[in-house]
């Protein structure tokens, strides 16, 4: 399907930008709109603007979002329920648990209870094994760790400080630290499990590729490896799958890796880099996930 120049601009833009700029457009669009328009008539302007800019996101979730901007703010407003330095501090409180640098990886979508333990039937740890949830947000995937694995040593690691702080009150029994998932060290854990977003699973290839010893393994919730079969996988009883690597996942060439990256093949056209012990890494051609972006 063809895209339009201002579509793919969009797109290309780093979450949540797509959804402020549509945000911003729609309240722009009723405020100049009420000149010539009732404020209803205007309203309504900006709500139908909302909802087509929206078919412009890339997931539904994103889609809703940038749907729902305007028409809650507006409600909002029209209450009377916060003044305009009230939505500065709510600016606020979302960069400190949503910071600029996670903008790129999942929203803080929760781990479903019980979510691992179809896969724990097929996939048994040593006691004492190092289990990683990357990305923890507020503990719940640290949850289901445990259920599934109540021998392992759970550990998280978790960008927000807000997230870090809240996430080791409600599991106070794994040991949970704040810092980059993409930066940390995967290599000491005998699993790792992610819930992300499709566009990270790419990432999380290359990384496992290198740092991961041989045996270990990868998890995720409901986002396969792309051009990756499994090798295991169960079932939610909500339709959701979760899938298990085990590593090596394929081969990885530091040196071509180069060579692609020297012919041209730059991170302006690759999903975003990863690093692995200090180097920063792109997925390859037709490695897991590593499909050249069209320009």
């Amino acid at each position: 399907m063809k895209t339009s120049f201002w579509q793919r601009g969009l797109l290309s833009l780093v979450w949540p930008l797509p959804a402020l700029l549509v945000w911003g457009g729609a309240w722009l669009l009723f405020v100049g709109g009420q000149r010539w328009l009732p404020w209803w008539a205007a309203a309504g302007l900006a709500v139908v603007f909302s909802v087509g800019a929206s078919l412009w996101g890339s997931t539904w979730w994103r889609r809703g979002w940038i749907a729902a901007g305007f028409p809650l703010s507006f409600a909002v407003l029209v209450a009377g329920s916060l003044p305009g330095w009230g939505w500065l501090l709510l600016l606020g409180g979302l960069l400190l648990v949503y910071p600029l640098n996670a903008w790129r990886d999942a929203p803080i979508f929760p781990t479903p209870s019980g979510a691992l333990q179809g896969l724990a039937a097929q996939l048994a740890l040593p006691p004492g094994a190092k289990v990683l949830d990357a990305g923890c947000g507020l503990g719940d995937g640290l949850r289901a760790l445990r259920q599934a694995w109540p021998q392992a040593r759970i550990h998280g690691v978790e960008w927000s400080w807000v997230l870090r702080w809240a996430c080791a009150l409600r599991c106070p029994w794994a040991s949970v630290r704040q810092g980059n998932m993409w930066v940390a060290d995967w290599g000491p854990y005998h699993l790792v499990y992610l819930f992300q977003r499709p566009e990270s699973m790419s990432r999380a290839a290359v990384k496992s590729m290198a740092e991961m010893p041989p045996g270990a393994w990868l998890v995720s919730l409901n986002f396969p490896l792309p051009d990756t079969p499994p090798t295991l996988s169960a079932s939610l009883p909500d339709g959701r799958a979760v899938y298990a690597y085990q590593c090596p996942i394929a081969s990885m060439d530091a040196q071509e890796i180069a060579a692609h990256e020297a012919a041209g093949h730059t991170a302006a056209l690759t999903p975003d880099g990863v690093m692995v012990r200090g180097q920063r890494l792109y997925p390859l051609p037709r490695r897991p996930g590593g499909r050249r972006r069209s320009t």
